[in-house]
């Protein structure tokens, strides 16, 4: 028989080859999901008493003869007819190339699937595909179907010794890697892993004088029972973690905990969430979800399916009511896809709730690991923060972790400043801020630790969420300063020209634009000199590294303000010295007196002169260098040529 495949598209095959060229590899999946559903069908027939004897072998095998340039996949399933294959193989419901293309091309596994193309996929990397099949009914003839990637098709009675279906692929040429075993096995393992019925390819090999050998015994691609379609009661934590295994071999981690997903109604949903360890660099995280349509790997990207956030975890969903030939902005308004996305959120919402509720010891210690996650969750969608914010954690210094509420409580009293607000101070590194750390606890505050990749960003939110709350890095200003308990007195300061001399002295030593001088009256234990750093232009710089929009930001220098404690007896010392007899001699020299009237002091000669006699003489004085370079020291900007320098200055004016 001869004949013409019925499409009302001029000619399929060119629409197929060129707009799923990019997605070729897909063929191999197709091919095997349509030997597994004949597997699978052949079973559920013989349960219910509709196909007779014994089953006998069904394994689904792949074959490659690189001689005649083929690949072959087998199975032992129900077969076809001669009517089955003209209805299902020479039937195509095609609605015409054009409006198929327009309305497809962004998805080339749109096309696949969604027309019933599946089949089909095979043209794709084949110059010429065959099928022998012999239905599983009984006195059923065998039938041999050929086409060469036209309309054209050829079909006649054939003999096979056995009941199933062989597609034989005869390789293009421009696809020969189709050919290679190592190119099939890869494409098996990521497709096919954890298909229902064993997929064979090859002889298992083993390692034999020096070279691998053939063992004799099928290479089974395959783990026909994963995790996820077992009950969570017949699965042990070793199982889970064994599975993590399988699903991440390269992955030396343990994750830290699992969600088993199984729900039938209103929608069917299988799978497991595993929480990893997620330090830090959120993108390298992103895309471990695994997506299954009846233990079919689909993809990877996941990112339409469920939440952002969720896209951190790792583990399998499974899900047949998942439209996965579709594009991307139908999903995200699929019905199905927003019940599913809203189940996964609530069942690791309460998850979550229910490990803080029953073990808030091993909450605590897996918290660091698990804190990027939470808050990227509370960040992006509001009804997980409302879920989260009962179990989301701050840590202090100590190590110890309290609820935002809880330590709202511990540290009100200390904390609130004058106008009512709740100041929390935090650092981000430790170390480089201990002198202010300190001078904080002197005070009787305590600081958080936020060195988080998403800390900033959390911070902000929650003060957008609380009234009267406050985030302050501890060395964004003095400690008086960040946490006001009364208004500010009048403070003695330095006369403007004092200030303006010392002011050009610093900033001829410091030689750096981005450091603006102020002058305050400190405590007089206070350093004399020290560096803080404006809270919101900081803020806003550290949040543009992920936050789109905000790259002007981002490209703003660092910019530091230099705090002179006026109130510090070496700063009174070195001003007194620049303003003392000494100056006014340089002044008398520099700018002879012809008013006639006798001059009492440096300050009394005009401004400018004096202005410029303090700048000269500070600028000479090491003690100016030496305060600086502890300014700087403290807040661990100090480095290379300047900190050898400083290291020097100190010995000798020891």
């Amino acid at each position: 028989m001869k004949g013409n495949i019925h499409v009302t598209s001029e000619n399929i095959f060119p629409v197929i080859k060129k707009f799923l060229y990019s997605d070729h590899e897909i063929f191999l999946r197709e091919l095997i999901s349509n030997a597994v559903d004949a597997t699978q069908k052949l079973k559920t027939l013989a349960s219910v008493g509709d196909a007779k004897g014994d089953l006998g072998d069904l394994r689904v095998r792949v074959t490659i003869d690189k001689s005649k340039k083929t690949l072959t996949v087998s199975d032992h399933g129900v077969g076809m007819t001669s009517d089955e294959v003209d209805r299902y193989i020479n039937q195509i419901a095609f609605s015409g190339a054009e409006e198929f293309v327009n309305k497809y091309k962004d998805k080339a596994e749109a096309i696949i699937g969604h027309f019933g193309l599946g089949f089909y996929s095979a043209f794709m990397v084949a110059d010429k595909v065959e099928i022998f099949s012999l239905s599983y009914l009984p006195d059923a003839k065998a039938v041999h179907w050929s086409c060469s990637g036209e309309t054209e098709f050829a079909m006649e009675d054939t003999v096979k010794a056995e009941r199933g279906t062989d597609i034989v692929l005869h390789i293009n040429d421009e696809f020969s890697q189709y050919l290679e075993d190592a190119t099939v096995e890869s494409l098996l393992k990521k497709y096919c892993k954890f298909l229902p019925v064993e997929i064979a390819f090859g002889m298992k090999k083993e390692w034999k004088d020096g070279k691998q050998v053939e063992t004799g015994e099928e290479n089974i691609i395959n783990n026909v029972n994963p995790a996820w379609t077992r009950k969570p009661a017949d699965l042990t934590e070793e199982d889970y973690k064994t599975f993590y295994h399988e699903l991440y071999p390269t992955q030396m981690d343990e994750p830290l905990f699992h969600i088993h997903l199984n729900v039938d109604y209103p929608f069917h949903l299988t799978g497991i969430l595993y929480f990893p360890r997620i330090k830090n660099n959120l993108d390298i995280h992103r895309n471990k979800i695994q997506l299954y349509c009846n233990q079919v790997f689909v993809t990877d990207e996941v990112e339409n399916i469920v939440p952002e956030y969720l896209t951190l975890l790792h583990g399998v969903i499974d899900s047949p009511d998942i439209p996965l030939n579709v594009s991307r902005s139908y999903l995200q308004s699929d019905n199905n896809v927003k019940k599913i996305s809203s189940h996964i959120t609530k069942k690791v919402a309460d998850k979550l709730a229910d490990m803080y509720k029953n073990d808030r010891e091993d909450f605590e210690h897996k918290w660091d690991d698990i804190k990027l996650f939470i808050q990227f969750g509370m960040l992006s969608d509001e009804k997980f923060y409302e879920r989260a914010i009962g179990f989301a954690l701050l840590k202090n210094l100590e190590g110890k972790y309290a609820t935002l509420d809880d330590y709202r409580t511990q540290v009100k009293e200390a904390q609130t400043d004058k106008d009512g607000n709740l100041v929390l101070l935090y650092t981000q590194d430790a170390d480089a801020n201990y002198t202010y750390i300190e001078r904080a606890r002197e005070k009787g505050y305590d600081v958080l630790l936020m060195d988080g990749e998403l800390d900033v960003h959390f911070m902000s939110m929650l003060e957008q969420k609380n009234e009267h709350l406050r985030f302050v890095r501890v060395d964004s200003d003095l400690i008086e300063n960040l946490i006001r308990k009364e208004d500010k007195k009048d403070e003695p300061t330095l006369s403007t020209e004092q200030q303006e001399g010392l002011r050009k002295a610093v900033q001829n030593v410091l030689n750096d634009p981005n450091y603006y001088i102020e002058f305050q009256a400190a405590a007089a234990d206070a350093l004399p000199m020290f560096l803080t750093q404006n809270e919101f232009m900081r803020r806003m710089k550290e949040m543009s590294r992920h936050q789109q929009g905000m790259s002007f930001y981002g490209n703003m220098p660092d910019q530091y303000t230099l705090v002179v404690n006026t109130a510090h007896p070496l700063i009174q010392d070195l001003v007194a010295k620049m303003t003392s007899e000494e100056v006014e001699e340089v002044v008398e020299k520099k700018e002879p007196n012809t008013s006639g009237e006798p001059s009492t002091s440096g300050t009394s000669e005009p401004r400018e002169t004096v202005t410029k006699t303090v700048y000269s003489l500070a600028g000479e004085d090491e003690r100016l260098h030496q305060l600086l370079d502890i300014a700087l020291l403290a807040s661990g900007r100090l480095k290379g040529e300047s900190l050898a320098r400083f290291v020097n200055r100190s010995v000798s004016l020891l």
